[in-house]
């Protein structure tokens, strides 16, 4: 369904219902929220896992080691059982911004409908080749097998590409004027291109897409370690995502730096959220932990002047804090807070664990030895996801209450339809089964044998 209908639709149910009814407000957002966690780790995998499928694939090419060649077919099959569960929380997620935000729809459709135009055209693109690619392996030759997985990586990163420039115009609009509640003088290639959130919102979420990518996949075969099934088959499946995901975990801390000092420019009372900072303050300090009581940090570790120094790199520059909007516009800042205390502090963690691995790479040409590092890999894997929604969480609640900032709230685009709570409960019913299926599923593949490969010895040194 093109984006225009939605808005023609979404338009016609907003005259229809009148003004929003507030009391589902709440379950509107917490519906969107859960579409939201079904689907965007699946959007991780669209980015970074078929660049994973088809470099396995060219090291067999460039090395003629069938381990490669199983690994590149196995993976191939989990990225189109991956791909096919996208489909379907991809097309709730659409259908839920005419269905529970109708008047931002009428409102700006026109703004940022080429942005999802493209990501529909990118979507069948992605679809087609996926079909070649997993049943092309005995009906091309391998050279052209390899070079249709190409399409797969371009169209998995320009279909997210325009779903992360619609997010960057909503935590800064431009592009459009607002003239009697409709968006007028409408530049779309401005609104999605050259908003100040585009590059670095981009940038970060496709270094979160490998890491996710990564450490999950790399936890799986770390699992399978641990239980004694030390196969060159699982070193080598360890080792390609995990070595993607190691190195850029420390790439993200510095990708955070610059989004935080962008947020301290544009969105002061995100910034004041996510610390809890009440009062406009020179020198701002830093809290670790802590709970926001509406007046301050209370039980916080508190380290002086650091707010400052990371949000400005100045440790006597101004940060502007909570009282310098109205309550009604404020964030709830312990959700703020806490969820993005939870990346930091899993993405410091992550970002270590990278670091420890490619020490041990480079000095000593294998694995870490320790058992324990293999655990922290089978925890890395499910932590890197949890980073990943409360990244999302920061970035979007910390917005509140602007649906667009500083021009449409969320209570002014939800819907007045009734009916949510039930909605809301089937919903949760229907990515239950998608959890089971995707897990049944990822099972059957995992015990399914190895072809044109016997698991080398254990002592066999790893690639």
């Amino acid at each position: 369904m093109s984006i225009t209908l939605i808005a023609e639709l979404a338009s016609t149910a907003s005259s229809a219902f009148g003004a929003p009814d507030q009391s589902y407000l709440f379950q509107a957002r917490q519906m969107q929220a859960l579409s939201f966690a079904a689907h965007i780790p699946l959007v991780c995998f669209g980015i970074a896992f078929p660049a994973l499928v088809v470099f396995a694939e060219w090291l067999h090419l460039r090395t003629g080691d069938a381990v490669y060649l199983v690994l590149a077919k196995r993976w191939a099959k989990v990225m189109l059982a991956l791909f096919a569960v996208g489909v379907v929380t991809g097309t709730i997620l659409s259908f839920e911004l005419g269905l529970l935000w109708p008047n931002f729809m009428a409102t700006f459709g026109a703004v940022f409908g080429l942005g999802f135009t493209i990501e529909g055209i990118s979507f069948f693109i992605e679809a087609i080749f996926i079909g070649i690619y997993v049943y092309g392996w005995n009906r091309l030759s391998p050279r052209a097998h390899l070079l249709t997985g190409i399409p797969i990586i371009l169209s998995g990163i320009t279909g997210s590409l325009m779903v992360i420039a619609v997010n960057g115009w909503m935590n800064h609009p431009t592009g459009f004027t607002l003239r009697n509640g409709h968006a007028v003088d409408v530049h779309p290639f401005a609104a999605l291109f050259e908003n100040s959130y585009f590059w670095h919102e981009l940038i970060h979420m496709y270094i979160a897409g490998y890491m996710v990518a990564g450490f999950l996949t790399a936890s799986v075969y770390a699992w399978a370690l641990l239980r004694g099934r030390n196969t060159r088959y699982n070193r080598t499946a360890l080792i390609i995502p995990l070595t993607v995901a190691a190195l850029a975990a420390p790439i993200q801390i510095v990708v955070g730096d610059w989004v935080a000092r962008d947020v301290a420019k544009t969105q002061p009372v995100k910034l004041a959220a996510l610390e809890g900072l009440q009062t406009t303050q020179n020198g701002a300090p830093e809290h670790l932990l802590g709970w926001y009581d509406g007046r301050g940090v209370e039980y916080g570790i508190k380290i002086p002047k650091l707010l400052s120094l990371l949000s400005f790199h100045d440790p006597n520059a101004t940060v502007k804090g909570l009282d310098t909007v109205p309550v009604e516009d404020r964030p709830p800042v312990n959700v703020v807070r806490f969820s993005f205390q939870t990346m930091v502090g899993i993405g410091t963690g992550l970002a270590l664990l990278g670091v420890i691995y490619v020490a041990v790479w480079l000095r000593r040409r294998r694995l870490p030895a320790s058992p324990w590092f293999y655990r922290a890999v089978v925890a890395a894997g499910p932590l890197s996801v949890v980073a990943l929604i409360a990244g999302w969480i920061t970035t979007e609640v910390g917005r509140q209450p602007w649906i667009v900032y500083r021009v449409m709230r969320t209570s002014e685009a939800v819907t007045g339809a009734s009916g949510i709570p039930v909605g809301y409960a089937t919903l949760a019913l229907v990515y239950a089964g998608l959890a089971v299926a995707v897990a049944w599923l990822l099972r059957r593949l995992g015990r399914a044998p190895l072809e044109q490969y016997e698991p080398a010895a254990d002592g066999e040194a790893a690639p």
